[in-house]
């Protein structure tokens, strides 16, 4: 290889790693974090609830959470947070202590269970909203690609929940924008 060509390729590469690295990506914090934030300024929250093991939650942190626009939009709009429903963390939250629950070799944490009872069931991934109030807005399981995931941020982040049936409101957007 010429010195010209290796002059080129190196800036390519320098190119192509800055702006992989200026893409924005998800400002992920834990939940005492997201509570403390949301103490001082008062956000909806976001909760990516997962396990090391499921591969369709890296699926979906590759392709939904790694979409920048998804990204700018959470980051706008939410605290996220990444929660491990296998975690040995104690968390507080309304009074309440919720552990790590052993069973065989794994087990579950009790705050999984309260995040996803309206589900009746653990499953990952599994993407929770709380409003402003910290309540529980909707627990929604399993592999959310972006495309789909874009309509339901909107929804929920623009408090369009609180008096549009979802089917109703899905019909009238488009990307981003509620027509």
């Amino acid at each position: 290889m010429n010195a010209i060509s290796c002059f080129f390729l190196v800036n390519f590469l320098l190119l192509s790693t800055t702006f992989i690295s200026a893409q924005e990506k998800v400002n992920w914090m834990s939940f005492e974090e997201a509570i403390a934030a949301h103490e001082r300024v008062p956000k909806k929250i976001i909760i990516d609830m997962y396990t090391d093991w499921c591969g369709w939650c890296k699926r979906m942190d590759e392709s939904t959470f790694g979409d920048e626009s998804i990204a700018r939009y959470i980051n706008e709009n939410f605290y996220a947070v990444k929660f491990n429903a296998e975690s040995r963390n104690d968390i507080h939250f309304r009074n309440e202590k919720y552990s790590f629950i052993q069973k065989g070799n794994r087990g579950h944490h009790e705050f999984a269970i309260k995040l996803s009872e309206r589900l009746g069931r653990l499953s990952f991934p599994t993407i929770v909203f709380l409003d402003e109030d910290l309540n529980i807005i909707q627990p929604i399981a399993g592999f959310i690609g972006p495309e789909q995931f874009a309509p339901i941020i909107f929804y929920i982040a623009g408090g369009h929940y609180l008096q549009t049936p979802w089917k109703q409101f899905e019909k009238k957007f488009d990307g981003l924008v509620f027509k």
